[in-house]
């Protein structure tokens, strides 16, 4: 087996997606950030279910305060910025089709504005299902109709490990971007699945 490792941001709490591959061999528009200051703890992670109409988790769960300041995750334009089924939700619409969701929100911007990295959006209440601590921020990241993980910006995406149909490279064969060049099997890295 061949191991592929998430690759970890330049500075803390920033990366540069646009450098390597994303899900589904596509790459993800750049910079991005956290969207709570400092380096946040992951108290649930990414699960999509098998299919769209089943449960499962489509974004991750930040353990935070109440009232801890929610920043954008990336340079974009506020989609939405209120209340759904009881919610504070902030949605912003970045480059490459991405929009980066986070709730609950009470949220301090408005449709329609424009936001860079790191600006404040609002702040976190309680009351997120699931959380296990005082309070999380559920952040999400979709592409049209496709969640993906949200820490793929940050280059911090799960990695799957997939069986080498082949043997180890020997002398004269060289691994490059999860392949084996002049072998039969493959190694390959799984984002968000």
């Amino acid at each position: 087996m061949i191991v592929v490792g998430p690759t970890m941001p330049a500075r803390p709490g920033t990366a540069h997606p646009a450098d390597g591959p994303q899900p589904g061999g596509q790459r993800l528009a750049g910079p991005f950030r956290w969207p709570l200051d400092g380096t946040p703890r992951p108290v649930r992670r990414f699960d999509p279910p098998p299919r769209p109409w089943l449960p499962g988790h489509r974004g991750v769960d930040l353990a935070a305060t109440t009232g801890t300041h929610v920043r954008a995750a990336g340079t974009g334009t506020v989609f939405f910025a209120g209340r759904i089924a009881g919610r504070g939700v902030v949605s912003i619409v970045h480059g490459n089709g991405l929009r980066t969701t986070y709730e609950p929100v009470l949220s301090s911007v408005v449709a329609g504005g424009t936001v860079r990295a790191g600006d404040p959006i609002g702040t976190l209440e309680a009351g997120h299902a699931g959380c296990p601590v005082e309070a999380c921020l559920h952040w999400g990241l979709r592409r049209g109709d496709d969640y993906l993980d949200p820490l793929a910006l940050l280059g911090l995406g799960r990695v799957r490990l997939l069986p080498l149909h082949a043997a180890r490279p020997g002398p004269g064969r060289q691994v490059a971007a999860g392949r084996w060049s002049g072998g039969r099997g493959a190694a390959r890295q799984v984002v968000g699945r």
